[in-house]
C-alpha cells in the first residue's frame, strides 16, 4: 500500500500544477509580470519579450500540497497496515526540505519582482542573493542538526563516512552552488522543468529502494508538478518559471538528496545543472585570460547549442536523455546500499 501514495502524489501535483495554469497565466499577463530578455542573449529570444514569468508558483503549489497531503495520509495508513512510522528526523527532513525549497523560491520571487518593477533583467545584486541563499542553507542545516542529524554521508562502494564539522560548510556550498546551477539551466522553453522531472523520477526509485517512502512521495510530488508545469512551459512557452521557480527546484532537489544522506549523488543527478554552471565559469575565465576570446559561442552551454543551430526542443530532449542516463548511473551506485 505504501507505493500507492507515491502514485497519488504524482497525480495530485500534476493536476494542481496543470490546472493552476488556467488561472495563473492570465493573472500574470494581466499584472504585466512579463519577462525582460537579456540584450546579450540570442537575438531570436527577443520574440519572447513580455512572456509572463513567475510561473514557478504552479509547481510550488502542486508539490507542496501533494507532499503534505500524501505524506500525512501515508503515515496514517501505514501505521494501520503495520508499517513502522518514520522517525522524527525523517519527517523533519521532508518538511524541513520543503521549507528550504520554499525559502529559496521566496528569494527568487523577490528577485523576479525587482526585475518586473524595474523592467529590466537584473534583480537583486549577486551579493544580496548569495547572502540570502547562504542564510537559508544555514537555517536548514541548523534545523537538521537540532533534530539529531549527524555529519555522515553515503559513499558508494564504501558506506557511511563521517566528515565531522567540515560537513556543514561543504554542505552549505553544495546547496547554494546547485541552487544557482539550476537557476542557470532555466534559459530555454521546457529545459529546467524537463531535466528536473527526470532527476525526480530517479530520486523516487532511489528513495523507494532504500525504504524512505516519505521522501519517495515528496520526489513524486516534484515530478508530477514539473510535468504539469511543462504543459504551459514546453516550447513555445506560454509562461516562464522565473527565479521564483528555478531557485525552488534547486532547493527541492538538494532537500531530497540531503534527506537521503546521499549528497554525493548531487554530482550525478545534478550533472546537467553543474555542466551549465561550469560552462559559465569556463567562459568567463577563458574570456579574461585571452582578453576577449570565447570558449563557447555563448554560455550557459544550452545557448552554445542554440548558436550551433539546435532547436530548443532538440536541446531539451538531448539534455533530458543525459539526465536520464545520469539517473540510471546514480541508481546503480546505490544498488548495494545497506541502509544507515
Amino acid at each position: 500500500m505504501s507505493g500507492i501514495w507515491t502514485i497519488i502524489a504524482a497525480a495530485l501535483s500534476f493536476a494542481v500544477s496543470g490546472i493552476l495554469g488556467f488561472w495563473l497565466v492570465p493573472f500574470l499577463r494581466k499584472m504585466h509580470f512579463g519577462q525582460t530578455i537579456l540584450e546579450e542573449g540570442p537575438k531570436w529570444h527577443k520574440g519572447k519579450q513580455g512572456t509572463p514569468t513567475m510561473g514557478g508558483f504552479m509547481f510550488i503549489a502542486g508539490s507542496i500540497i501533494a507532499t503534505v497531503i500524501c505524506v500525512i495520509l501515508f503515515h496514517v495508513t501505514g501505521t494501520k497496515d503495520g508499517i513502522p512510522p518514520e522517525t522524527t528526523l525523517q519527517s523533519t527532513k521532508i518538511y524541513g526540505g520543503l521549507f528550504m525549497a520554499a525559502a529559496f523560491g521566496a528569494i527568487g520571487f523577490l528577485d523576479d519582482y525587482v526585475k518586473v518593477a524595474k523592467k529590466r533583467n537584473l534583480g537583486l545584486t549577486p551579493k544580496q542573493k548569495l547572502a540570502l541563499q547562504f542564510l537559508v542553507a544555514a537555517a536548514y542545516l541548523l534545523t537538521m542538526y537540532l533534530f539529531g542529524e549527524n555529519t555522515q554521508t553515503y559513499i558508494p562502494f564504501y558506506g557511511m563516512l563521517d566528515i565531522g564539522i567540515l560537513y556543514y560548510p561543504i554542505a552549505a556550498i553544495l546547496i547554494v552552488g546547485l541552487v544557482n546551477a539550476v537557476n542557470l539551466t532555466d534559459g530555454i522553453d521546457g529545459l529546467d522543468g524537463s531535466v528536473t522531472f527526470f532527476g525526480a523520477i530517479f530520486i523516487i526509485l532511489i528513495a523507494g529502494y532504500i525504504g524512505r517512502i516519505g521522501l519517495s512521495v515528496s520526489a513524486a510530488a516534484l515530478a508530477g508538478s514539473c510535468l504539469g508545469f511543462l504543459l504551459w512551459n514546453f516550447h513555445p512557452a506560454k509562461v516562464f518559471m522565473g527565479d521564483t521557480g528555478s531557485l525552488y527546484l534547486g532547493g527541492y532537489i538538494c532537500a531530497l538528496l540531503f534527506g537521503l544522506d546521499m549528497e554525493i549523488l548531487l554530482v550525478l543527478i545534478g550533472l546537467v545543472y553543474i555542466a551549465e554552471m561550469l560552462s559559465v565559469i569556463l567562459q568567463v575565465t577563458y574570456f579574461k585570460a585571452t582578453k576577449g576570446k570565447r570558449l563557447f559561442k555563448m554560455s550557459p552551454i544550452h545557448h552554445h547549442f542554440e548558436m550551433c543551430g539546435w532547436s530548443e526542443v532538440k536541446i531539451v530532449v538531448v539534455f533530458s536523455i543525459v539526465e536520464a542516463i545520469c539517473g540510471i548511473g546514480a541508481f546503480l551506485l546505490i544498488y548495494n546500499y545497506q541502509g544507515i
